[in-house]
């Protein structure tokens, strides 16, 4: 067995606590990685001569020999990994003797499948009753839908997210269309995070765990928020507006003479400033347009008159007007723009660290700045296995002839290369 070098000591606000976790692709690593962020140990549970599904989720990938994609690094920074077959009876009792040690276990098996193993929340709950056990699925534990497996794009779907997603029907290039990111898992995984932190802080009062049960779909449907509020509370049914808002005019995009701008004018007071600035004062005075009500339902009438004026401007010129103005307004960045932007690297978003072998993975780091308590980076995505026998000596005390048994029985791996 290899034998890494010691990790870094983490800081951060969840130093001292210990996250086993049992997930894989994104909902659950997003969750346990903003764990680790904040301090937490996290070991990242891979099944040997597998890993994780997004390891291989390219190209790109990193060039160092792992063949990681870029997908897999992106979610998976601050955590070991061991390489354990908990399929395997002995496997599955390394995991609970791990489980002793930990305060949060996550997963994402289908409803039931850890049972098998003896490692769903009633079993470990009976060897530690102050486990907090997160559990995330496509459609939660109980109801006509457990047993489907869920994906971020048919949760978008049958969330209604993509009915309000995508130019209108009847235009050229209209219909459903996904968001161009992973949502529905990356708002679960935050969901996950926000629940956890809320069941330790139980248990620190009273001693005891729980279960936390969090389906894609209930968190995707949770997030329509002003959409379904102006069905439920309002009888109109959401439709697909492009770049639209459903009630606020102007909030959407123009064309100018070279070139698209964002125009988000949230409030009368904006709105008659920026119609004296296109030279169409007039419009804010007209009555179908003074108020933010009368713009919604008159939008139809509103918009060629504002796309006429806009269309005489050359995009830069007009983002500069806006911005001495004090109105809201912009372009639309491609992502290396986006990360290349002046406020972006002053913030310091993009980071970089290095893996063992020294290849350095670049990421973008944790947003929140804690004044007292700031995310810490210490480990770079692991290879899989990487640290099997490092945690497994250090956590239950095996010894290297123990270690070398399990490996040659396949109970577990080390490195994949």
């Amino acid at each position: 067995m290899t034998e890494p070098a010691a990790p870094p000591s983490p800081t951060g606000p969840l130093v001292g606590l210990r996250v086993l976790d049992l997930s894989r692709v994104l909902a659950g690593p997003w969750c346990t990685q903003v764990l680790g962020d904040l301090g937490a140990e996290v070991i990242k549970v891979e099944q040997p001569g597998q890993g994780d599904d997004t390891r291989r989720w390219g190209p790109p990938f990193l060039d160092d020999g792992s063949r990681d994609s870029a997908y897999y690094l992106c979610a998976n920074r601050n955590k070991r990994s061991v390489a354990i077959n908990l399929s395997a009876p002995e496997g599955a009792a390394l995991i609970r003797r791990m489980v002793l040690n930990a305060d949060v276990v996550v997963e994402n098996f289908r409803v039931g499948g850890l049972a098998r193993y003896g490692l769903d929340y009633p079993s470990l709950r009976a060897l530690k009753p102050d486990l907090v056990y997160c559990s995330i699925t496509g459609f939660g534990q109980d109801g006509p839908y457990k047993d489907v497996g869920g994906y971020d794009f048919l949760i978008q779907g049958l969330s209604g997210l993509m009915s309000v997603t995508g130019l209108p029907d009847g235009v050229p290039g209209g219909g459903p269309m996904k968001v161009g990111l992973p949502v529905s898992d990356l708002f679960t995984g935050l969901y996950a995070t926000i629940s956890i932190l809320a069941a330790l802080r139980h248990r620190d009062q009273t001693g005891e765990g729980q279960h936390i049960d969090l389906a894609l779909l209930d968190t995707q449907v949770s997030l329509l928020t002003n959409q379904a509020s102006n069905w439920l509370n309002g009888g109109m049914a959401p439709r697909r507006l492009g770049n639209a808002h459903p009630n606020t005019v102007p909030y959407q995009d123009f064309r100018c003479a070279d070139g698209e701008v964002l125009v988000a004018l949230g409030n009368d007071r904006q709105f008659r400033t920026f119609t004296r600035l296109i030279e169409r004062p007039e419009l804010a005075d007209d009555s179908r347009f003074s108020t933010s009500a009368d713009r919604s339902v008159n939008r139809a009438e509103l918009i060629p008159e504002m796309n006429a004026a806009i269309a005489r401007w050359k995009a830069e010129d007009l983002i500069g007007a806006m911005e001495q103005a004090g109105l809201p307004g912009g372009k639309v960045n491609e992502i290396p723009e986006a990360l290349d932007h002046p406020q972006i690297r002053a913030r310091g978003l993009v980071q970089e660290i290095a893996r063992r072998d020294g290849t350095p993975v670049k990421f973008l780091g944790f947003p929140a700045r804690l004044s007292a308590t700031p995310a810490d980076y210490r480990h770079a995505p692991p290879r899989s296995g990487e640290d099997t026998a490092a945690v497994l000596e250090d956590e239950l005390g095996l010894t290297k002839h123990e270690l070398e048994r399990l490996l040659t029985a396949g109970i577990i791996a080390e490195t994949l290369s």
